[in-house]
């Protein structure tokens, strides 16, 4: 099967969800010892590192189907997406990736596969996802869902996909899964100059 081509318009990267708003207290300067801008207590000179996000998630299999929640959530409610979300602290990023597919579509799922490590600079964000097996076509939809379906590979809903780390990671699958090994796939290439970052 083709790859599908990526509606650009409708998977604009969110870049607010890295803002912050710090205290007054706190200015922008280049710490002593340091070659970036860093957001610094000018009472204490304590340095507020702003570093990116792990997003964690996996692509859950059943048969040949693939299993998508229809988000109930901003952003991109309304639009389909694989299980994932913000990985949470003292937990492993496989534990991370069961957890959010059991809060979104109430599935029990066997991690077989690291698929993608997709670093995406403009939204201060790396993305861990897995390929995971469902013994079950056991599902339903959590909180976040408004609905949670197996799609056979024709029947994606390509257009109405919620984010671009969507279809690299469905991409992906498809492309690995008769492969019993595999190194973790990237950003593809095509895709590099859109999740760029710039330096401040």
């Amino acid at each position: 099967m083709a790859h599908r081509a990526v509606p650009r318009l409708k998977l604009k990267l969110r870049t607010d969800m890295v803002s912050y708003h710090p205290p007054k207290h706190f200015e922008k300067k280049i710490p002593a010892g340091d070659d970036r801008t860093r957001l610094v207590c000018n009472q204490c000179e304590w340095v507020h590192y702003e570093n990116p996000k792990i997003i964690v998630g996996l692509v859950p299999i059943y048969k040949d189907k693939i299993l998508l929640c229809n988000r109930a959530i901003d952003p991109r409610q309304g639009y389909w997406t694989i299980p994932a979300g913000f990985m949470e602290l003292k937990e492993t990023a496989e534990a991370g990736a069961k957890r959010e597919a059991w809060e979104e579509a109430r599935v029990q799922v066997e991690i077989n596969a690291l698929l993608g490590v997709y670093s995406i600079p403009r939204a201060g964000q790396v993305h861990l996802i897995y390929r995971a097996i469902m013994d079950k076509p056991e599902f339903a939809a959590g909180p976040e869902s408004h609905d949670v379906r197996l799609f056979a590979w024709e029947e994606i809903p390509w257009d109405n996909l919620a984010f671009l780390s969507n279809h690299w990671a469905l991409n992906h699958y498809y492309e690995s899964r008769e492969w019993d090994s595999f190194a973790p796939f990237g950003v593809p290439s095509e895709d590099v100059e859109e999740v760029a970052g710039h330096s401040t």
